[in-house]
């Protein structure tokens, strides 16, 4: 009986140790300026080797439950992310015309754009006091709005390793700033994206020669906007998931950040 019992708390305490182990999504929060953002760092607590940290700014719809289960299929056991608000913790957009007057402000002075994103990049790189981040291995992605803040980040100067933008804008205010980039810069994007038009492409990539950045752009046949976005269900329009599109981008985005993390060995 004795040794049955000792089998099964055996059994019991292995069972509760896998339990334990799985992706989990922490809180973390700060606040500049008067506005406190409320994020989460998402990672898999079971492996515990220290891993490339991510800052992963969302849609312009924030930080929702879709994007923290986005951040959790990308971070699988590779990376530790933090999904980043750029909002404030307040300003949670439930539909279209809400997300558009979130974003507005950003957009229309890049500035703030800029600083918020910088100010999460510095609370990613804090996180590595708690988490298995390797901050010799950081880089940034960002999906439709977050593509364009995760771009104004690169442009900011932060010193990280690679970007990637997935169907994001573009466009700058200020060209001459991606002479500060020390990131090497992907830009994934849907080919038939109106948002994203031939000339705002061009203006881009002069921009990326001009500042004789170390990048790459692709353009996705047949794709739209939001080809990533799971949620973008709609059969016609300019917002619109393609699960074989989404498949190729982040094999794109896999392949860009080990070749730039593996010259940070």
């Amino acid at each position: 009986m004795r040794r049955s019992l000792l089998v099964l708390s055996f059994l019991v305490s292995a069972y509760a140790g896998t339990a334990s182990a799985a992706m989990v999504a922490k809180p973390v929060q700060w606040t500049d300026q008067g506005v406190t953002y409320k994020s989460f760092l998402v990672y898999d607590d079971a492996v515990t080797a220290k891993r490339p940290g991510l800052l992963m700014v969302p849609n312009w719809f924030g930080v929702n439950d879709m994007a923290v289960a986005k951040a959790k299929e990308i971070a699988g056991k590779e990376y530790v992310i933090l999904l980043t608000d750029m909002y404030g913790g307040d300003v949670r957009p439930a539909n279209t015309d809400a997300a558009g007057a979130a974003v507005k402000p950003l957009y229309a002075d890049r500035k703030i754009m800029r600083q918020r994103v910088s100010r999460a990049f510095a609370e990613l790189q804090s996180q590595a006091k708690g988490a298995p981040i390797d901050t010799a291995k950081l880089g940034a992605i960002g999906f439709c709005f977050g593509g364009s803040a995760v771009l104004d980040l690169a442009r900011a100067g932060a010193k990280l390793a690679a970007v990637v933008s997935f169907h994001g804008l573009l466009s700058t205010d200020d060209p001459k700033l991606a002479s500060n980039i020390h990131a090497s810069v992907l830009a994934l994007n849907g080919a038939d994206d109106e948002n994203v038009p031939p000339e705002q492409r061009a203006a881009f990539e002069a921009e990326m020669r001009g500042g004789k950045v170390d990048w790459a752009s692709e353009d996705f046949g047949g794709a739209v906007h939001c080809f990533t976005e799971k949620e973008a269900t709609a059969a016609q329009g300019n917002c619109r998931y393609d699960a074989r599109v989404a498949k190729r981008a982040y094999a794109a985005m896999h392949a860009w950040l080990a070749e730039a993390f593996a010259a940070k060995k």
